[in-house]
């Protein structure tokens, strides 16, 4: 069977998922004047994005891994255009909210079905595969941020990608399905683990740098000339996507902990930069690293404890996203709004706990392999 065929099923239903994060940026000035609704308000849209994608994906795994992703992925690929479809025809920040909402289950059940098909089928190359398919998780968004950015209301943009999407995805899903004969823990067996708990508590602190960057741009940046705040909005999502096959690349010879390491310590630097006032330099250097660490954690997780539920493991993993999101986008909203020097300790801070987090694996794997060697 030509399995690249999964690669491409799974690159397009990134460049779609990568709408409800990437493209905030672009579609955040339009929801406030359409909602004549605060940066505050319309920041809660993106922390329900975030926890509602993060929580319904180790559920939509869980059946993925069960029964196969055809089924499951085509509900959640039309519950993914439902966001956009209900937000154009509900007008109302309220009723945003809750297709918003729907819409994000959507995304994250097909975000795990999508790098789960690159990391199953291509378990030789778990680290380019995925990163060949997360690509899509930001050219998608690099692809749609000028158009947004000329739109002018936001139910043209809700309207035009919902249609295309509804109409796209549930015929991809349909050929989609995952190889047989896989090994792996189980999820009850894997949260009981120490290991999980530090990857877990790493991702979470390194998602907060890249969360306020792809949500609050507009705020940190306000001092910014307009033209060079839309191109670093457009340049965000294309580093994130284009550099993830590369690093998948660096991870397969260097090591998968090590190469997520690497990542994790240019994010704590982008941090800084951002503290800094360096705004432009901040935002290239967490979008060349952010989108790439995020696609590394799933192999973390896959090469840590195996990859017949890898769904539903890397999902559980996943929920850390949600946290992260809320942190680096309402909460730092909030602290900003007080302090912009808090806010900016608050971000480092996190990114640094990241690092640190993921040291103690990075060990323990090292342990494992002397004590093999013996």
């Amino acid at each position: 069977m030509d399995r690249g065929r999964f690669l491409a099923i799974g690159f397009v239903i990134m460049c779609f998922n990568s709408l409800y994060q990437y493209s905030w940026n672009a579609l955040e000035s339009l929801l406030m004047a359409g909602f004549r609704a605060s940066v505050v308000q319309v920041a809660l849209g993106f922390a329900l994005f975030s926890i509602f994608s993060s929580l319904f994906q180790p559920v939509g795994g869980h059946f993925a891994d069960r029964d196969g992703p055809r089924k499951v992925g085509i509900i959640a690929s039309v519950l993914s255009a439902l966001g956009f479809l209900g937000t154009y025809a509900f007008h109302g920040i309220y009723y945003f909210y809750v297709f918003w909402s729907m819409g994000s289950v959507g995304e994250g059940v097909l975000y795990g079905i999508a790098a789960n098909m690159a990391m199953k089928w291509f378990r030789d190359r778990m680290g380019f595969a995925t990163g060949i398919v997360s690509m899509g998780f930001g050219l998608g968004s690099a692809i749609a941020n000028p158009f947004i950015s000329m739109a002018p209301n936001y139910g043209v943009v809700m309207l035009a990608i919902g249609l295309i999407e509804v109409t796209v995805l549930p015929i991809l899903l349909w050929f989609s399905e995952y190889p047989t004969k896989l090994t792996g823990q189980r999820p009850g067996q894997v949260i009981l683990t120490g290991r999980f708990w530090l990857i877990y508590v790493s991702f979470v602190g390194t998602i907060v740098p890249l969360a306020v960057v792809s949500s609050e741009l507009p705020v940190v940046g306000k001092e910014l000339p307009q033209w060079e705040l839309v191109t670093l909005i457009s340049v965000l999502p294309l580093l994130s996507g284009g550099m993830r096959p590369l690093f998948g690349f660096i991870a397969d010879r260097l090591g998968i902990l090590r190469t997520t390491l690497l990542l994790n310590a240019l994010l704590t630097i982008g941090a800084v930069l951002l503290w800094v006032g360096q705004v432009a330099a901040s935002t290239a250097l967490i979008g060349f690293a952010g989108g790439s660490m995020i696609t590394l954690y799933f192999n973390v997780a896959g090469e840590v404890f195996g990859t017949r539920f890898s769904t539903v493991n890397s999902g559980i993993l996943y929920t850390g996203k949600a946290l992260g999101g809320i942190l680096g986008s309402l909460v730092f909203a909030l602290i900003y709004a007080i302090s912009a020097i808090w806010a900016m300790l608050f971000n480092a801070s996190l990114a640094l706990i990241g690092v640190l987090a993921l040291l103690p694996v990075l060990l323990m794997a090292r342990s494992t392999i002397k004590v093999g060697a013996r």
